[in-house]
């Protein structure tokens, strides 16, 4: 240790003599002849007392869990010290400590030695805005917006499919937090001026075929982008002068062989046909680097986003027409005509006509005709015919796209959030669900399986008569089985204060009916076709049969879908509804369908329970795998969002439990259920045996 008498007073900074003395004492278990502590002490030296002391501290500390350690860090503290702030320096000490617990002495060293690195990515987290914290700001700013109303979600890449926008995650373009929360802002404007100013307007595909004309069309692509910023951004200067100055910041000026096309694209009614234009005059030039706040063009997702959105606009705006027809009518049924008048550039306010005569159109209609007139510069003849008594809606067809052709808002849809874990956050009504019949099938499927498990199901029907009624415990009672020590203690308690002692001092056991609601979930997916599929109508029957012997109130419901568009549920037995021939017809009836979305099932069967009134209910799944649809709802996101759902439930105090035949289901089930909420079967033709079975312990 270092010899007092040399020590400095408590200001002034230690020497080097004096700061190799103590470090000598410290570190004397990992010296040697070709290890000193000179370079460090000189390094030490050039520090203030305060940061000396600071760094005397940890090097005293690491000491005692790891001398090695400690060495390798009194080299390179004096580095660190000077490089990062006080805040970043402990941080740095903690992922060295942490790493050395958790991987050992060589990568805790490793980043000792890699100061450089830590505190680039320190300086980042200090300067990162990430859009999960900027989102809720961002999206009222944007919504206060004219035009289309605009969702904003997560994605690697800056872009905009006319619905949403895509942002990314975490910003650290810029030097300051508030200034990346800036640049957000500036990205999603920008984007939305893509959408209310017409950059696709006329379709992604007539953009595809102008850039097509060129020899180079992905370098056509790209100047095309470049010189619509330039058209955008002077609509917003025009727009939003005060969001202008913060983008003027970010800004590079255009070449200067650009500046007579910049001109003609900065005018007021310059449009995405003069953008265009410019094209062929400037295609030779270089084209200078994107702006900062650019982003990309996804023209395939704004064509899938476009079409959705057309035919589902379309098929309200006529619904509506007839709606209003209806209450304004002509005497003699004479057909009435709608027509609209709207601003040059269709970017102004839209004028509803009904018989050449101004009509006032309420808000929602309003909202309509705005959207489309932002998709296509103008609203089509064909949008303006009044639907007839009834909704107007397209043919069925076993079709995703289907949801969304004017079914929204129709009588038996249901919208259900999704948890996105990424963002950890719901993606709003973002699923569309139905309850569907299942079609019963009157064949000898029933009659086979019941005498197929004669055997079986006579035992289980003698197993589930034991279990009819449940004890029930009455308290102060005249005579019992033992004595209530609750009613002992008021009644000598009335004894000593000289009232009449109660003679109701016993609890007594009693049979009651069973107070329990089940729902079982089971899944319909594509992936159940062949022997898992007749288990599953052989379980479920067999259960049946035992379940009429306990009384319980129970519920059937099958589950599949195609996407978040297409969710649906297959009711094979209400509650309430008896079991008998038809039910039994049902559950022969079920057949394998399309994907596995769980999550939007399970909400909405629980809601379903929520509804009994039962002092236990239980949610019990039957599957053959893990949550799967092909529009991304697979792997963590499918099983995070199935798992929210459960907790969902578990608020609500429905107790789910999962029967399943995947074998690599412990990888997973744990995680979403609880280790001890699940069980899985390794023989399926086993399933019938064991479902009952787990029934009886799940609810004795």
């Amino acid at each position: 240790m270092m010899d007092t008498d040399t020590t400095p007073p408590p200001h002034e900074p230690l020497g080097v003599s004096a700061l190799e003395d103590w470090l000598d004492g410290v570190l004397d278990a990992v010296l040697s002849i070709r290890r000193s502590t000179a370079a460090a002490a000189a390094a030490l030296a050039g520090l203030g007392r305060e940061e000396q002391d600071y760094a005397r501290h940890w090097i005293d500390v690491i000491a005692k869990t790891n001398p090695e350690l400690a060495f390798h860090f009194a080299t390179h503290v004096s580095e660190a010290l000077k490089r990062m702030r006080p805040e970043d320096s402990e941080a740095w000490i903690i992922e060295v400590m942490d790493a050395y617990d958790k991987l050992g002495l060589y990568p805790a060293v490793a980043i000792l030695t890699d100061i450089g690195s830590f505190a680039t990515a320190r300086d980042g987290q200090a300067r990162a805005a990430t859009l999960e914290t900027v989102a809720p700001m961002l999206e009222l700013f944007v919504q206060g917006l004219a035009g289309r109303k605009l969702s904003l979600a997560p994605a690697e890449q800056v872009y905009t499919d006319t619905g949403t926008l895509f942002l990314p995650p975490r910003l650290t373009v810029l030097a300051t937090r508030e200034a990346n929360r800036m640049l957000y802002k500036i990205m999603a404007t920008h984007l939305w001026a893509q959408v209310r100013f017409g950059t696709f307007r006329g379709g992604p595909d007539a953009l595809r075929a102008e850039w097509g004309r060129y020899e180079d069309p992905e370098r056509a692509a790209r100047l095309f982008y470049a010189l619509e910023t330039i058209r955008l951004d002077a609509c917003l200067a025009r727009e939003l002068p005060g969001l202008y100055r913060d983008l003027c910041t970010l800004r590079r000026d255009p070449p200067p062989a650009w500046q007579e096309a910049c001109g003609r694209l900065s005018r007021p009614g310059a449009s995405v046909d003069d953008t265009q234009r410019a094209m062929a005059a400037l295609y030779a030039d270089e084209i200078p680097a994107p702006q900062l706040y650019q982003g990309t063009l996804h023209l395939d997702a704004v064509a899938q986003a476009m079409a959705e959105r057309m035919q589902r606009e379309r098929v309200a705006l006529k619904n509506a027409l007839g709606q209003m027809a209806r209450e304004h009518p002509l005497e003699g049924g004479r057909e009435r005509r709608f027509s609209v008048h709207t601003e040059p550039g269709g970017q102004g306010p839209v004028q509803l006509m009904l018989d050449g005569q101004p009509l006032g159109a309420p808000p929602e209609v309003q909202a309509l005709m705005q959207s489309v007139l932002l998709d296509l510069g103008e609203i089509p003849d064909e949008y303006l015919v009044a639907a007839g008594d009834g909704s107007y809606a397209p043919p069925h067809a076993k079709r995703a796209d289907d949801v969304w052709q004017g079914t929204y808002h129709e009588e038996g849809a249901f919208l259900y959030n999704e948890w996105d874990h990424s963002r950890e956050h719901y993606r709003k009504d973002w699923c569309v669900l139905r309850e569907l019949d299942v079609h019963p099938v009157h064949d000898g499927f029933v009659a086979d399986t019941l005498r197929k498990y004669a055997g079986l199901s006579a035992r289980l029907r003698k197993t589930f008569e034991a279990l009819r009624g449940e004890n029930a415990i009455q308290r102060r009672q005249k005579n019992g089985d033992d004595i209530d020590f609750d009613a002992l203690v008021d009644a000598l308690t009335d004894l000593k204060h000289g009232r009449e002692l109660n003679d109701r001092l016993f609890l007594r056991s009693r049979r009651t009916a069973r107070n329990i609601a089940v729902m079982f979930m089971v899944d319909m997916s594509g992936s159940t076709k062949g022997w898992i599929n007749d288990a599953e109508r052989e379980s479920l029957l067999l259960l049946g049969e035992a379940l009429e012997i306990l009384g319980d109130r129970y519920a059937i419901y099958g589950f599949s879908g195609t996407t978040r568009k297409r969710c649906e549920l297959y009711r094979i037995k209400e509650f309430g509804e008896p079991y008998g021939d038809l039910v039994r017809a049902r559950i022969s009836g079920i057949r394998p369908q399309d994907y596995t979305r769980m999550g939007v099932a399970i909400r909405h069967l629980c809601g379903l329970l929520h509804a009994v009134d039962a002092r236990t209910k239980l949610l019990i799944t039957l599957s053959d795998g893990k949550p799967d649809d092909y529009d991304g709802y697979r792997g963590q996101y499918g099983i995070e969002d199935t798992r929210q759902a459960l907790l969902e439930a578990k608020r609500d105090g429905i107790h789910a439990f999962c029967i399943t035949i995947d074998h690599d289901a412990r990888d997973y089930l744990p995680h979403m259920y609880g280790p001890a909420n699940y069980a899985l079967i390794d023989d399926v033709r086993q399933l019938p045996l064991k479902i009952s079975d787990i029934y009886r312990h799940l609810t004795s």
